[in-house]
């Protein structure tokens, strides 16, 4: 069963035709990685989702509902969360701000699920230490952990994130696999991930999506593609498995 399914999208930003007919299918309860060379549309597929930007043509149905046309705001309530490559906080906020604007039920940090919040401590400890500090003075890839909580601070029903262990230390990234896969196999979110680090791609995804040219060329299971070599060399022009070393 799929929560979201794209048909025959296609996105405009000006003058230039990014999304060119795609069509994707994002299974319910698992994580699929939308994989593809710079300047695919990987981004512009999670932004058009997201309502950032409109679809100029197509479908975009979540959970049997078109949700195409409705404002960004909305397409929110919805229990979508999105974190984009950009690191969207607010550095004049502090860290707790920060987590506390994200979780919309919440007025007060009492209201914050604290075992959650635990688990968030447990999985990215500098959000801990840096509790009280403003969110702009964290380093690159302290942001990073904060903007990926954000998304994370209460349940939803679909994140989409934008190659999130980008700036982050190795250990960091085992970190992230190891919350981003409580997610999917404990409390069966959903989760489409754009993702340049193959090792991580490969340790979550249980499907994958192949982006060309504004077109999704090659959908299926990880395990399959990344058994393939032949096939890896023919749609990303590399080896998963050099890739992985």
């Amino acid at each position: 069963m799929n929560l979201l399914e794209l048909r025959s999208v296609h996105t405009h930003i000006g003058a230039y035709h990014i999304l060119h007919g795609v069509d994707l299918d994002v299974p319910l309860g698992e994580c699929t990685v939308l994989l593809g060379r710079n300047g695919a549309g990987k981004t512009t597929t999670l932004r058009t989702v997201m309502g950032l930007w409109r679809a100029s043509a197509g479908t975009v149905t979540l959970g049997g509902t078109r949700i195409e046309a409705e404002h960004t705001a909305d397409i929110a309530r919805r229990g979508i969360a999105y974190v984009p490559e950009s690191m969207a906080i607010f550095g004049d906020l502090t860290v707790r701000e920060n987590l506390l604007l994200a979780a919309r039920a919440a007025r007060h940090e009492r209201d914050i699920d604290g075992a959650r919040l635990e688990r968030l401590f447990c999985f990215f400890p500098a959000l801990k230490t840096f509790w009280l500090h403003p969110a702009g003075k964290l380093s690159g890839g302290q942001k990073q952990m904060l903007a990926v909580a954000r998304a994370m601070v209460e349940p939803r029903t679909l994140l989409l994130i934008d190659e999130p262990s980008k700036g982050l230390a190795p250990a960091i990234v085992d970190n992230l696999v190891a919350a981003l896969r409580q997610l999917t196999e404990l409390e069966r979110t959903t989760v489409l991930l754009v993702e340049q680090n193959v090792a991580m791609a490969i340790a979550l995804g249980r499907h994958v999506a192949v982006m060309d040219g504004g077109r999704v060329v090659h959908a299926g299971a990880m395990s399959a593609l990344a058994a393939n070599e032949a096939l890896q060399q023919r749609l990303l022009g590399l080896s998963l498995d050099t890739a992985h070393a």
